[in-house]
């Protein structure tokens, strides 16, 4: 009993290994994001398999989860392949590989295209360190939320976008990382319009206002220089103590110099109390 996790085509089925091809033919039981996607790359490949067929996408992946394990645990071996680049991957599949690893049954994993990796050495951003952050939330409410946990971010930020809200999402992380801050948008990688922007998130969010985008998106933002979080940590301690030397009590020192910096107050707070201890 073998779960085998394949990689597929971002786009271009010229990247399908020989490996992901032999797995399609071999295998008995195939657990597909989108099972019409799946006939489609195989006809693309002229690849012909016997094994059936069954739908694995992230609304039926825990009831499916269970079914998939029976099917291992029988004695069969089963491939799972999303739409594009790698199950697990903001994809379907965590869930089975780490049930099935729990049960002792063999996990395989074919390697091939990922559009974060690709995505990244596209953008021309540092690659030596960088961090996925999947899809963003959907308000903005608490897509700025989760952008704040990475205002002071030194890695390289990968993320996924939907092609309707890409241009709010840019607004949304010019507002906390300023509008100056270098980023990428790799849109249809490996497809026929395949198109690469690089540049500021004013840039970018000029650019996304002007034209009608389609397509999956990936966007590549750079982190900040080593160091900053402590530095901007001890301008603002500063800045805050200037306040207080003016006669302004602490609790309204803070809250002016979080506007000041377009920080939460809470932000402010936290490095005053750290100073202190320190």
């Amino acid at each position: 009993m073998t779960l085998t996790l394949a990689a597929t085509p971002l786009g271009n089925p010229g990247d399908a290994s020989p490996r992901l091809k032999e797995a399609i033919a071999s295998a008995e039981v195939i657990a597909a994001e989108d099972s019409r996607r799946f006939h489609r790359l195989a006809a693309d490949l002229g690849v012909t398999f016997t094994a059936r067929v069954i739908s694995f996408f992230d609304g039926n992946e825990t009831a499916r989860t269970e079914e998939v394990l029976a099917l291992l645990q029988s004695g069969k071996k089963v491939l799972v392949v999303s739409d594009a680049g790698m199950p697990t991957i903001s994809d379907p599949g965590f869930r089975l590989t780490r049930d099935a690893i729990a049960l002792g049954i063999d996990v395989v994993v074919i390697p091939g295209p990922s559009a974060p990796t690709m995505a990244l050495a596209l953008s021309g951003l540092a690659t030596d360190r960088f961090t996925f952050e999947g899809f963003l939330p959907r308000s903005s409410g608490a897509r700025l939320a989760h952008l704040e946990t990475l205002r002071f971010e030194e890695r390289t930020m990968v993320l996924f976008e939907a092609p309707h809200r890409i241009t709010d999402s840019l607004k949304d992380a010019a507002q906390i990382f300023g509008s100056d801050r270098q980023a990428a948008i790799c849109r249809e990688m490996t497809k026929t319009y395949e198109e690469t922007v690089r540049g500021s998130l004013q840039e970018l969010i000029l650019w996304s206002e002007s034209k009608e985008i389609l397509g999956e998106i990936t966007v590549v933002l750079a982190g900040v220089p080593v160091g900053t979080a402590e530095k901007t940590a001890e301008e603002i301690v500063a800045r805050v103590r200037e306040y207080e030397s003016a006669g302004m009590d602490r609790k309204d020192a803070i809250s002016t110099v979080a506007k000041e910096c377009e920080l939460p107050k809470k932000v402010v707070y936290a490095a005053v109390v750290d100073a202190s201890k320190s």
